[in-house]
């Protein structure tokens, strides 16, 4: 295969984040979005992408696009060096987990297959990185397990946060001023039928009022 660019992997794996929250083709639009240019420099992307040998996408018109094997090949192992990134930057070097994402951004791009293989390694070969996501392994497996949304958890019943929806630097920095951070123990004591907020303890030792919008971003395991 061709050498591949930064902005080509960037676009393979939005399309490969896209695929994999809705279960559908990815369109244009939503790429665009993501990528935060313009539909008409997707398109010109996409064309570019279904042009390599071998072809890493396919596009139907009116349809949206997908990833070949080949394609999500490439967008997988671009998610496992972001997560590992993230997972030494934070377990390593002490970023905390909302500074780590640009800086992941960057190191993704690096093409030394055998310095991630050791950085694997080293980290003790780490299923989820330090927002909860799965990493994917050498051969493109993911681990997943059995997580809710916060706002699904049956009031009284207790859980622990595994991970987050919205994974922005402004929301883990507000997740940080709570101490609601992955491993944290959470149990909803009210839930609020007008506005959709909860009432929470927290550690089993503090009482806490979340937004809605909070608790939809939150993942928790039933314990």
């Amino acid at each position: 295969m061709n050498p591949i660019s930064k902005a080509e992997e960037n676009h393979l794996k939005a399309i490969f984040t896209l695929c994999e929250e809705s279960d559908k083709p990815a369109s244009t639009n939503a790429i665009a979005k993501i990528m935060k240019t313009k539909a008409a420099s997707v398109t010109a992307m996409i064309i570019r992408l279904s042009g390599k040998e071998p072809s890493l996408v396919n596009h139907q018109k009116h349809k949206g696009v997908r990833l070949t094997k080949a394609g999500k090949k490439l967008a997988t192992n671009l998610i496992r060096k972001h997560r590992l990134w993230e997972t030494f930057l934070v377990e390593k070097l002490n970023f905390s987990w909302d500074e780590v994402h640009d800086i992941a951004e960057e190191l993704e791009h690096i093409k030394a297959e055998k310095l991630i293989d050791r950085l694997d390694e080293f980290l003790g070969r780490p299923k989820f990185d330090p927002h909860g996501d799965p990493i994917p392994d050498a051969e493109g497996n993911f681990t997943y397990r059995k997580q809710i949304l916060l706002t699904e958890l049956v009031k009284n019943q207790a859980a622990v946060v595994v991970g987050v929806l919205d994974d922005s630097p402004s929301f883990l920095q507000y997740l940080n001023k709570l101490n609601l951070v992955l491993g944290a123990k959470v149990q909803v004591l009210e839930r609020v039928d007008y506005d959709g907020s909860n009432r929470i303890l927290l550690n089993d030792q503090q009482e806490q009022i979340l937004t809605n919008k909070v608790c939809q971003n939150l993942y928790v395991k039933t314990l």
